[in-house]
C-alpha cells in the first residue's frame, strides 16, 4: 500500500537540516501534513586490523547526555562521494589513515520520518599518521577487540544507528557471536 504525495513545504533549514510538510494520503484516504526531516547523508567506517580489532571512539552525545562508543564517521559534503568521507573522517577523527574502504552495508535508519542514509564502509587495516586534526570529537580512541563488541553492545556501550549497523555486520562477516 503506497501513500500518494501531493507536495512539500520548507519550514526551517540550514547547513545541517531541513525540517519540511509534505502533503500525504495515506491508503485509507486520509490526507495531512507529514513531518519530514531531511539530513545530510553520513559515511561510517569499520576499520578491522589484523589482531581483530576494531577503531572506535569513546565519546559524549550532548543532545542524549551519554557516553558511547561509536564508529568514526561523520556528513558527506557536497560533491564528496561516500567512501572518500569515510575515510577522512578516519582520518581526521583519530589520527589513523585507513587502507582501501569496501563498501558494507547501507542503511536509512529511520525512514519514518527523515531521508537520511547511512553508507557504511569496512577497511581491513589503517596507518597511524599522527594525532587526529578534529579535537571535538573523542575522549579516546582505541581499537576494541572484535570478541568485546557484543558485550559493548548489550551494555548498552554503543548506542549510535552507523556504529550498531556496521559492527553487527562486521561481526557476521567474522563469525564472532
Amino acid at each position: 500500500m503506497e501513500w500518494k504525495t501531493f507536495g512539500e513545504r520548507s519550514i526551517y533549514n540550514n547547513q545541517w537540516l531541513n525540517l519540511s510538510l509534505i502533503d500525504v494520503q495515506q491508503p485509507d484516504g486520509r490526507r495531512w501534513e507529514h513531518h519530514v526531516v531531511r539530513l545530510r547523508h553520513l559515511a561510517v567506517a569499520a576499520v578491522v586490523n589484523d589482531r581483530r580489532e576494531v577503531l572506535m571512539l569513546w565519546r559524549h552525545r550532548f543532545i542524549t547526555d551519554t557516553w558511547a562508543w561509536e564508529l568514526p564517521m561523520g556528513l558527506i559534503e557536497d560533491g564528496e562521494n561516500p567512501e572518500h568521507a569515510a575515510a577522512r573522517e578516519v582520518e581526521e577523527e583519530t589520527g589513523w589513515r585507513p587502507d582501501a574502504m569496501k563498501p558494507l552495508i547501507y542503511a536509512e535508519p529511520a525512514n519514518g520520518i527523515t531521508d537520511s542514509q547511512h553508507h557504511v564502509f569496512r577497511a581491513d587495516g589503517a596507518t597511524h599518521i599522527g594525532p587526529p586534526t578534529e579535537k571535538n570529537e573523542a575522549a579516546r580512541i582505541e581499537w576494541i577487540p572484535l570478541d568485546r563488541v557484543r558485550g559493548l553492545i548489550d551494555r548498552r556501550e554503543v548506542v549510535s544507528s552507523g556504529s550498531l549497523v556496521g559492527l553487527l555486520y562486521v561481526l557476521m562477516d567474522e563469525g564472532v557471536r
